[in-house]
């Protein structure tokens, strides 16, 4: 028989172990906690990935409005001035003269259907350009959002270990306390430093864990010393709504911006294939144009003639035979738009594929959630009940051990399933191209502000 004052882990450890869970993420707490939707905010202005996406929409916008040049007119001002020197057989003729003259020009299109073509291209390559911009900003969303919670996840495993530290150094007390009256061998006390030893190696790796998920999500915000808030105590995890996969695909396969950047890159090929098809018939302009020049007169008494020429009309132009260029540009463009079409068909299946996915792994997180919340309280009544049968003598100390390690690895991967249903439900909106900023709202209504 085993002392019970000196064999059972008192019940004060336990009370321990739920201070330590309420102060999970308080460690090393800053001046203020930022909370998700704050850090997000930050991560706007500071990632460079963002930043950079944002930079090359900007670029494109600006290469959509070069596009509206083909289709306005053109106005060019020319100017030149020339010192000459004439040597000439004829006597008397040697001299030398300046000349000088300007010309303004002015040119309209008036039939030109490849530049109204490319017109359109850069209305759809602008399209283009903001659903991949939209991809940028979904992405951003989710980086941040695991970032967020993984170090969450890394305090509460510090958390843990570091309370499952304290229960085993209680453990190891009490069979120190009774080897020494006589009422335990030194086996059990071993076996509690072995594992003591195990949970100090734990607990460097879970420290170092911590540092650098913290310093991940300083580099994502551009902040030091990031203090996530915690997630609320039984907060209840969100489904997926509609509850149905299918739903979800059919949604992904209209809104997705990947698709919908797929698909205009196809309406850019097909216009491009009727741009070479427009660049074998004829085009027209308006043109107008004054000239000033002043050059050296050829007879006496006027040294120099000024003339003013003023000019308008219209210009055709028709090309009869190019080498083959024109033909083989309609070939080239003909079989980039069967690639486009092509692409846009493995993006639509991946797409697909994705969301369904991510559906299944969110339905899966919130089954493994309600398993180990299951496990968390079999666990629990395991360690009571080896706590209670080393009391009597039916248990062996590596028994007791062997339950707490239990209980405490069932509580970190309850906690770290929690996360990551939550990013989960993210990468769902994300795999479907529904995902925007103001779903973050609904998971901060789920955590605690400090």
């Amino acid at each position: 028989m085993r002392t019970t004052a000196r064999s059972l882990i008192p019940s004060a450890a336990l009370r321990q172990v739920a201070a330590a869970l309420l102060a999970s993420g308080c460690w090393l707490a800053s001046a203020q906690a930022q909370s998700l939707q704050t850090l997000l905010d930050a991560a706007r202005q500071y990632d460079a990935a963002y930043l950079a996406a944002q930079a090359q929409f900007e670029a494109n916008r600006a290469k959509a409005e070069q596009a509206l040049s083909r289709v306005r007119p053109t106005v060019g001002l020319s100017a030149d001035a020339f010192l000459n020197r004439r040597d000439s057989s004829v006597p008397g003729l040697d001299d030398s003269f300046n000349s000088q003259s300007v010309k303004l020009g002015v040119s309209h299109p008036l039939y030109r259907p490849g530049n109204q073509l490319e017109v359109e291209q850069a209305e759809r390559a602008l399209q283009a350009a903001q659903a991949q911009l939209q991809l940028a900003e979904q992405e951003l969303v989710v980086r941040v959002a695991q970032a967020y919670f993984d170090v969450l996840g890394a305090q509460d495993t510090l958390t843990f270990v570091r309370a499952q530290k304290a229960a085993v150094e209680q453990q190891l007390a009490a069979a120190k306390r009774n080897f020494e009256v006589g009422t335990a061998t030194i086996t059990d006390t071993r076996e509690a430093q072995a594992r003591y030893d195990l949970v100090l190696a734990q607990e460097v790796a879970a420290e170092n864990d911590l540092r650098v998920k913290r310093l991940a999500l300083d580099q994502l915000v551009g902040r030091s010393g990031t203090d996530p808030w915690p997630l609320k105590a039984g907060a209840a995890l969100p489904a997926p709504t509609p509850d149905d996969v299918q739903a979800w695909v059919q949604r992904a396969s209209a809104e997705h911006p990947a698709v919908r950047a797929a698909q205009a890159q196809l309406d850019v090929a097909r216009l491009e294939v009727r741009k070479a098809q427009a660049a074998k018939g004829p085009t027209l302009d308006a043109v107008a144009q004054y000239q000033w020049s002043r050059n050296p007169a050829q007879q006496p008494p006027f040294p120099y003639v000024r003339n003013h020429v003023a000019s308008v009309g219209v210009q055709f132009n028709l090309p009869l035979y190019t080498g083959g260029a024109l033909e083989n540009r309609i070939k080239e463009a003909v079989a980039l738009e069967d690639k486009a079409r092509n692409d846009l068909d493995a993006i639509t299946r991946n797409i697909a594929q994705g969301t369904r996915a991510a559906f299944f792994g969110v339905q899966s997180g919130l089954g493994q959630v309600r398993a180990l919340e299951a496990a968390e309280a079999s666990s629990q009544l395991a360690l009571e009940a080896n706590q209670l049968g080393y009391q009597v003598g039916v248990r062996i100390n590596i028994d007791v051990l062997n339950a707490q390690s239990q209980l405490f690895q069932t509580k970190a991967q309850l906690a770290k399933a929690r996360y990551d249903v939550l990013v989960g439900g993210l990468r769902l909106k994300q795999a479907a191209g529904v995902l925007s900023a103001d779903d973050v709202k609904p998971i901060e209504a789920l955590l605690q502000a400090r």
